[in-house]
């Protein structure tokens, strides 16, 4: 077993573990790529970690190579996995271990973090598909983890039982049962009569079903059968129908074996809080093997979502007698935190509703650097349960599970008191940072987290500190059992975890943008999925199936838009279009909710609980999709459809109700998967704007803008624009927009903004949303930005 890496190394390691992890990462395959990425976005920087099962070793020796301050040590059960992982893979704080990880290998306590990557299974598998066997193995590992550990498990999860509709080509191949030359239909035949191999009892029921149409059931393609079987072995075969080389060995091994409600519920049993409970879609097998491949719909007809391809949880261990799970109850109290303003268009005679708290927010973002690499302190584990409100009524469109404990900045209230006199104070109590440890204090930037319905603004402040790998729990000003600990975390590290759905609260994300950007950082390599911006006029290479089917997409090429500088946008005359109103005037679009919230242990014990107020749209969900609209100007630069709206929260902060917005909508409660959400925003893209768009594609995890206000989630989408209309302002030209899509008479235009321009000028970006999609459309697309501030 390997020692901590010594001081010398690390320190050699970061002289240059940007572009090292950069040119490391890119290496790798796409699943190498993904597995590492998602294990690190989740980890700290430091520690002991174990990844269980670790086979070839190669993931075991990425996470050592990409992080030197971590103790990576690779458990295998077969020795000769073990010793071969050792010839091949030595460095100095990477080691591999011989095990059962299915038992006890680490002393309690003794480690920080266990990583399960699709390994869970064969322990099911390979015991008599025996599930317990994975519930088991799991309460062995949390033994192990030390409190405030993590345990990561990447594998695969069951749809449920439910009978579905598996439609297949039956001409891709012949009617014989060789896995190598039979087509998908006859695999599918043969499946259903092997699965499970190493049972006594092998398969499981498939039927085949009528051609005809029945009811809103379309008959199947030409060439095409449709088979009627649980949804659990729909998911079994299509998740496995391309491995036909080793088709024998794929058969013995049941990749399903809990539901995600299953796990969640397992790991609030062992003392884990879930931070991160998320269904995967691999973008590339959703492209290469599902899209055209298979269809896949309930008994009614109805087409389901692409199997996920994976599935990650998270969880943190907790002492004895925490909390780890939140459930609401009805509240005693009558409302008194929040308030609601009406404010009403002198246009348009439409009245807005505007959410608002007492006090500004800060956001206090402590930091240091190690070589060239950025730390952040943050808040994490802090508990928001106002995410867990209105589940039932908008599940999130990813699929996503409740995350009652978030990673956040250090967030106070301002006062009266000075801005630098708070910064001290808080830092001192909350992360035990004296004001003699500060070396300098950069005001952040200004912005509304979710402008449309909420009346908030939040400064930040970026301040250097010494370093310190702090680790340690914050003071209680939550009210619960917890108020999380502040930790230092690598500020790529948030970033990666933002991109994968891990990292749910914005506020820390768009500071963490801030700060790299400021000193000429790199964020890092983009693990999210890839934008196929191709040259002006091109063909994109659309990705159907990352958010949905997008049967409506335009497939043409990429939009040529006259751009229009952002100097320009901002230099246009203050606007005041709002006047207040009375509450009579609403239709009372927004409503102020209260809840009792109570804090549950593993055993199911209240811990702490209180009474929080939030607000919610009444005839919609707290869904919203924001938007990416990515062009190219005739120059080839790439641009970005900014909205130049009027909304009161701008006027009611800086007395100018003008203020630039990335499209978004909240969805209607009806719209409860990402396909029909997308078709839902190209159809409003089409109506409002006149724009058309090739496929979406997910722009990172969604993320909460104001998680102590409001359950709202967004999920932000880009879309490579096909045709446009002219620039709202601009000069319209024939050549520089192409194919005008239909409806170009819209009473809203957009003005194409270049990409670098909005994230250089983001602190003149009020509109989070905005600021989001520019920040990680601009990240994703690899744009480089200039510092601002030497170091």
């Amino acid at each position: 077993m390997t020692t901590r890496a010594p001081a010398g190394y690390e320190a050699d390691q970061r002289r240059d573990d940007l572009s090292a992890y950069a040119r490391y990462l890119s290496a790798m395959d796409a699943s190498m790529r993904q597995k590492v990425a998602l294990t690190a976005a989740h980890l700290l920087c430091e520690g002991r970690v174990a990844d269980m099962g670790m086979g070839s070793g190669q993931g075991s020796a990425a996470l050592a190579q990409l992080y030197p301050r971590l103790e990576v040590i690779g458990v295998d059960i077969d020795p000769t996995v073990v010793e071969l992982a050792r010839r091949a893979h030595q460095q100095p704080n990477l080691g591999f271990q011989l095990g059962d990880i299915a038992t006890t290998v680490f002393p309690p306590e003794s480690l920080d973090g266990v990583f399960d990557s699709s390994v869970l299974h064969h322990v099911t598998s390979y015991g008599g598909y025996r599930h317990a066997n994975a519930a088991e193995a799991l309460a062995a590992q949390v033994e192990q983890l030390s409190p405030g550990g993590v345990l990561v498990v990447r594998d695969f999860v069951d749809p449920g039982p439910e009978a579905v509709f598996l439609d297949v080509p039956a001409e891709d191949g012949d009617d014989g049962r060789d896995p190598r030359s039979a087509s998908t239909a006859a695999l599918l035949e043969r499946f259903a009569g092997e699965f499970r191999s190493l049972s006594p009892e092998p398969g499981f029921p498939l039927a085949r079903a009528p051609r005809e149409p029945s009811g809103a059931l379309p008959a199947p393609r030409p060439g095409w059968r449709r088979y009627r079987l649980a949804h659990k072995h729909a998911v079994e075969f299509v998740l496995r129908k391309d491995y036909r080389a080793d088709w024998e060995a794929e058969v013995k091994e049941e990749y399903t074996y809990f539901s995600q409600a299953q796990f969640e519920a397992l790991f609030a049993r062992l003392g884990l809080r879930v931070l991160s409970s998320t269904p995967l879609r691999n973008p590339w097998i959703v492209r290469n093997r599902f899209v055209g491949r298979f269809e896949l719909r309930d008994t009614t007809g109805a087409c389901l979502p692409y199997p996920p391809t994976n599935y990650l949880i998270v969880g943190e261990k907790v002492k004895a007698g925490q909390g780890v799970a939140f459930r609401l109850a009805p509240a005693e109290g009558a409302r008194q935190f929040l308030r609601i303003e009406h404010h009403q268009d002198r246009a348009t005679g439409q009245v807005f509703d505007l959410a608002a708290r007492p006090h500004p927010t800060l956001d206090i973002v402590p930091f240091f650097f190690a070589g060239e690499t950025a730390y952040v302190l943050a808040r994490t584990s802090y508990p928001r349960p106002i995410a867990r409100a209105c589940r039932e009524e908008t599940p999130p469109l990813d699929g996503s599970g409740p995350a009652d404990y978030l990673a956040e900045p250090i967030a106070v209230v301002q006062t009266e008191f000075p801005v630098g006199h708070t910064v001290e104070h808080a830092l001192e109590r909350a992360a035990g940072v004296r004001a003699a440890a500060i070396l300098r204090m950069i005001p952040g930037t200004t912005y509304y987290p979710s402008p449309g319905g909420i009346l908030e603004e939040v400064r930040s402040m970026l301040v250097e500190v010494e370093p310190t790998y702090v680790n340690a729990p914050s003071e209680n000003v939550s009210g619960f059992g917890t108020s999380g600990r502040i930790r230092a975390i690598e500020a790529r590290q948030l970033l990666r975890a933002a991109q994968v759905g891990g990292l749910p609260d914005a506020r820390l994300e768009l500071n963490v943008y801030d700060l790299l950007a400021r000193f000429g950082l790199p964020f890092g390599p983009w693990i999210g999925d890839e934008i196929p911006l191709a040259a002006a006029g091109a063909g994109a290479a659309g990705v159907p199936g990352g958010a949905g089917a997008g049967d409506d997409a335009d497939d043409g090429g990429v939009a040529a838009v006259q751009p229009t500088s952002l100097a320009a946008l901002l230099g246009r005359p203050s606007r005041r279009r709002f006047s207040r109103v009375d509450p009579s005037a609403s239709a009372g679009f927004l409503e102020v909710r209260r809840a009792r919230f109570e804090e549950l242990t593993a055993d199911g014990d209240v811990v702490a609980a209180r009474e929080l107020e939030y607000v919610v749209p009444r005839p919609l969900g707290v869904l919203t999709v924001s938007t990416a609209l990515l062009a190219r100007a005739p120059s080839g630069e790439v641009v970005l459809g900014v909205d130049d709206h009027d909304l009161p929260a701008a006027q009611s902060f800086s007395g100018d109700s003008g203020i630039l917005v990335a499209p978004a909508w909240r969805l209607p409660r009806s719209v409860s998967a990402l396909s029909a959400a997308e078709a839902f925003v190209r159809e409003r893209l089409q109506a409002e704007y006149g724009v058309r768009v090739g496929a979406a594609v997910e722009l990172g995890g969604a993320y909460r803008p104001s998680a102590g206000l409001t359950p709202e989630l967004v999920q932000p989408l880009a879309f490579v624009v096909t045709a446009a209309p002219a620039s709202a302002g601009a000069p319209a030209s024939a050549a520089a927009v192409p194919d005008l899509a239909p409806g170009s008479d819209a009473a809203r235009r957009l003005s194409w903004v270049p990409l670098i321009e909005l994230v250089a000028g983001r602190e003149r970006l009020p509109d989070g949303h905005l600021r989001v999609a520019a920040l990680r459309a601009a990240h994703a697309l690899g744009l480089a930005i200039a510092p601002q501030h030497p170091r």
